[in-house]
C-alpha cells in the first residue's frame, strides 16, 4: 500500500465486539465479566460482547485484555489457552491487526445449577 492510499484506523469498539464474541463462542467460556466493582462478577450475554473486553490498538498491532467466567469442571489452564488463540486468530483474520497479547483474567466459575445473571437495565426504575 502506498502513502496516497489513505490511512486505515480500526476502532478500540471493533476489536473489542470481535474478541467478545470470539471468547463467547469459545468452549468453557460461561460469560464475560464485567468486573468486581461490586464485589461480584456481573454476566453478560452475547448483547454485551465488548463487556469484559479491554484493547489497544495501534496502528499495525492490538493487544487485548478479557475478563471471563467458566464453566465449573472445565480445565482452566486449557480453556484460557484455546480462549487466547481464538481471539488471536478471529481479530488478525478479521482486522488484519498483529495480536501482541491477549491476557485472560478469569474472575468466576459458575455452577452446573446456575445460569447467567443478566445485569437489570436499570434496578431504580420497575
Amino acid at each position: 500500500m502506498t502513502e496516497s492510499s489513505g490511512i486505515i484506523r480500526i476502532s478500540d469498539d471493533v476489536v473489542a465486539t470481535v474478541a467478545g464474541l470470539a471468547a463467547l463462542e469459545t468452549p468453557g467460556i460461561a460469560a464475560m465479566s464485567g468486573g468486581i466493582s461490586e464485589g461480584w462478577a456481573k454476566r453478560l450475554s452475547g448483547k454485551n460482547a465488548q463487556k469484559g473486553v479491554s484493547v489497544e490498538v495501534g496502528e499495525r498491532e492490538a493487544a487485548i485484555d478479557l475478563r471471563v467466567i467458566v464453566h465449573y469442571g472445565v480445565a482452566i489452564h486449557d480453556v484460557c489457552w484455546q480462549l487466547q488463540e481464538r481471539v488471536r486468530e478471529a481479530v488478525q483474520t478479521m482486522t488484519g491487526l498483529t495480536v501482541v497479547e491477549v491476557n485472560v483474567k478469569v474472575e468466576g466459575v459458575q455452577l452446573p445449577d446456575e445460569e447467567p445473571e443478566e445485569p437489570a437495565a436499570n434496578p431504580r426504575v420497575r
